[in-house]
C-alpha cells in the first residue's frame, strides 16, 4: 500500500489541509493519506499549541468521513524532538509492506536540504510537493530531483495561525474548519484567550 504522510501539528487541522490531503489522496496515486500529528517540542515555547491529544482529536473528528485519510499519532511514541527520517525509518519497520513518502508545501522543499539526513529520505521515499505562494528562492535542483514530484494542487491561503488569532478577536471563522472541529473548538473553548 503506497501512504503519502501529511506532519503538521494541526493547531487547529483546518478546510485547507483537507483539500490538500484529499487532492493527494484523489490524484498522486497514493492509496492513502496519513496526517501526523507532530508533537509538542518540549524544547520550544507552548503558547497557543493544544495538548497532543486534543490536536489528535481534532484529526480525527475532520477525518471521519474520509475513508482515504487518517489521524495519526506515530511520533507521539518516538523520541523528541522528532526527526522526519527516525519516523520514516520506525514506519518502514513497523509496516515493511508498505511504502511510505512524504507529503510537503512548496515552502518545505526550500529548505529539505536542512534537514536532518534529507538524503536518506531522498534516497528511500517519494516527496508530493503541493505549491504554495512564496517569496523564497525555488531550489531547482531537488525540484528536479526522481523523487520529487511536484502536484497540481489547489493553492490554499489558510493558516491555523490566522484561525487562532481570529477565534481570538472573536470573529466567525466557522467555514475554514470542518463542523465537527469547530463545535470541538468551541465548546472547549479553545483559542479564546
Amino acid at each position: 500500500m503506497k501512504i503519502g504522510l501529511y506532519f503538521g501539528t494541526y493547531n487547529p487541522i483546518h478546510v485547507g489541509h483537507l483539500i490538500i490531503a484529499n487532492h493527494m489522496a484523489e490524484y498522486a496515486g497514493l492509496d492513502q493519506i496519513w496526517m501526523v500529528v507532530t508533537p509538542h517540542n518540549p524544547l520550544k515555547k507552548k503558547a497557543t499549541l493544544l495538548d497532543d491529544q486534543q490536536r489528535l482529536q481534532m484529526v480525527f473528528l475532520a477525518t471521519e468521513d474520509y475513508p482515504k485519510i487518517k489521524p495519526s499519532d506515530i511520533e507521539f511514541k518516538l523520541p523528541q524532538p522528532s526527526y522526519t527520517v527516525i519516523t520514516l525509518a520506525h514506519l518502514q519497520e513497523k509496516y515493511p509492506n508498505h511504502e511510505f513518502s512524504l507529503i510537503m508545501g512548496e515552502d518545505n522543499l526550500k529548505t529539505l536540504h536542512k534537514w536532518r539526513n534529507y538524503e536518506v529520505i531522498l534516497e528511500n521515499h517519494d516527496i508530493y510537493v503541493y505549491p504554495r505562494i512564496s517569496d523564497e528562492p525555488e531550489n531547482v535542483e531537488l525540484k528536479s530531483h526522481p523523487k520529487i514530484h511536484v502536484i497540481d494542487a489547489p493553492i490554499v491561503e489558510i493558516s491555523s495561525t490566522f484561525i487562532r488569532n481570529n477565534i481570538k478577536e472573536g470573529k466567525n471563522i466557522q467555514p475554514l474548519l470542518p463542523p465537527k472541529v469547530w463545535e470541538y473548538i468551541d465548546h472547549n473553548n479553545f483559542y479564546k484567550k
